[in-house]
């Protein structure tokens, strides 16, 4: 069996290989990266590197070629960017006759109001289209999407949010890394949908677990739309980046991320990272004592 996940390089591929390797030999294992000096460490572990490029899919068609199972990462870009090269991996799995595909979507990715949605919507049904086997990781929310609101928090700043009561199922990129590379070693997911949301916090909540961590009280400022976005520009967010995190906070507010589900547990097979402990780890990340 040969094993196959895209983007490994990236934050999240690269902790889907790892996982896998605690647990698959490597030379059941390939990536495709567009870079394959990056990956030269998994070569010398004995994984086979394969040099793909979702923007090239005719090319990636031969990449693909006499892979059992495949996990295409979504990439990043615009929406429309992020669509096209979905469907043109979808389409390489196709021509390629993958045995087996799973996808990196979004929670409730057939009716989130998030901007992402569509995107995941697109890229979901043209995989169902496809007839192939497939399996769809519909993951909630990193807690390093937080990155910029936490590292400002700990130099002082207030959480500000727009988000209202809104919940979240906060979880590290290592441990969605840990169900996918689960999924991918494991059976019986063929055709199946899962919701990977652990137990739901508020940003309030959010305040309240740093401020376990951080030793001191953090004060939560909830805003408008307009307001958030004046405070993201402060905390040095890029300025084209401000419109889709406000976005992300007014879904937040009307239940995008709100999901109650046991899938993530089910495949992680425990429990998903307690928050504070995502945020200890966060915040060594970022060097900054808790």
């Amino acid at each position: 069996m040969k094993i196959l996940v895209t983007g490994a390089n990236g934050h999240l591929g690269s902790k889907v290989v790892e996982h896998l390797l605690a647990t698959v030999p490597a030379k059941n294992v390939a990536v495709s990266v567009r870079d394959p000096g990056k990956a030269a460490a998994l070569g010398a572990r004995g994984v086979e590197i394969r040099k793909g490029d979702f923007e090239d899919p005719v090319s990636l068609a031969n990449v693909f070629a006499g892979i059992d199972r495949l996990l295409i990462i979504s990439v990043m870009g615009d929406n429309e960017t992020r669509t096209r090269l979905h469907l043109n991996a979808v389409a390489a799995a196709k021509k390629a006759k993958v045995g087996y595909l799973a996808y990196t979507s979004l929670a409730k990715a057939d009716s989130s109001t998030l901007w992402l949605g569509e995107v995941h919507r697109a890229t979901e049904k043209a995989i169902r289209e496809t007839g192939i086997p497939y399996t769809l990781l519909r993951n909630n929310w990193y807690i390093e999407n937080e990155l910029d609101l936490i590292q400002s928090i700990a130099s002082g700043g207030p959480l500000v949010t727009s988000a209202g009561n809104g919940r979240v199922s906060w979880a590290p990129r290592a441990d969605y890394a840990l169900a996918a590379a689960n999924v991918l070693s494991g059976s019986g997911h063929e055709n199946k949908t899962y919701e990977l949301s652990g137990p739901s916090a508020t940003y309030m909540d959010l305040a309240a677990a740093l401020s376990k961590v951080l030793g001191r009280e953090v004060p939560v400022r909830q805003a408008d739309d307009n307001a958030l976005g004046t405070a993201l520009a402060g905390m040095g967010v890029p300025h084209e980046m401000i419109p889709f995190a406000v976005g992300i906070h007014a879904a937040i507010r009307q239940g995008a991320l709100d999901v109650k589900s046991k899938d993530f547990e089910t495949l992680l097979r425990r429990s998903v990272t307690p928050l504070k402990s995502q945020l200890e780890s966060v915040l060594k990340g970022l060097s900054v004592s808790a």
